[in-house]
């Protein structure tokens, strides 16, 4: 097996070489960063999550065993990184449980074009926090309402109706878009 060259940089990081560890970062930062993005609440808390992200990586390098990508691997340290920076925040989840909100479908007229994905992102962007996290880690990152529910300690119906919410709230906004254009 032929080692690649992100490969014998991550086999530095592992000796906790600092100009391999740089290398790592800037190899992988601006994906991370993305990613950091959809759960900041602004862009110095995205840059923090991904400080915070990385002094992990180095540290626990231990725990990546090979199987799967690196990359996947420090994808999923950053999102649990995130994951502890919202709850940090302590926001107050208002328990939807007793409001009987049904699940909405988001339907978009949207074209698959490069400008309408970067006006999805936006509007991702602007949910409120809450709904914003909850939203990004269900439908981009695959989490299943159970895992959100142990990540953040809230309950499955309190995910989904957090979901719920984000969809209606960007539905909502789609659709003024939408009859403005």
């Amino acid at each position: 097996m032929k080692l690649t060259n992100i490969d014998m940089v991550w086999e530095g990081c592992k000796k906790q070489d600092r100009k391999a560890q740089e290398a790592l970062y800037h190899h992988f930062s601006s994906k991370m960063f993305a990613v950091c993005l959809r759960y900041a609440k602004d862009h110095l808390e995205a840059e923090d999550m991904l400080q915070m992200g990385f002094v992990k990586v180095y540290t626990k390098h231990h725990l990546y065993d090979g199987a799967g990508s690196l990359e996947g691997w420090i994808r999923r340290v950053i999102v649990n990184t995130a994951i502890e920076v919202y709850r940090k925040r302590k926001i107050m989840y208002v328990d939807l449980e007793e409001e009987g909100i049904g699940a909405s479908k988001m339907v978009s007229t949207f074209q698959a074009d490069q400008t309408a994905y970067k006006d999805l992102l936006q509007l991702v962007n602007q949910l409120p926090i809450n709904y914003k996290t909850i939203f990004n880690l269900y439908a981009i990152e695959g989490f299943s309402h159970k895992e959100i529910a142990d990540s953040l300690s809230i309950t499955e119906t309190n995910s989904k109706s957090q979901l719920s919410r984000a969809r209606s709230w960007l539905k909502e906004r789609l659709l003024k878009m939408d009859n403005i254009s």
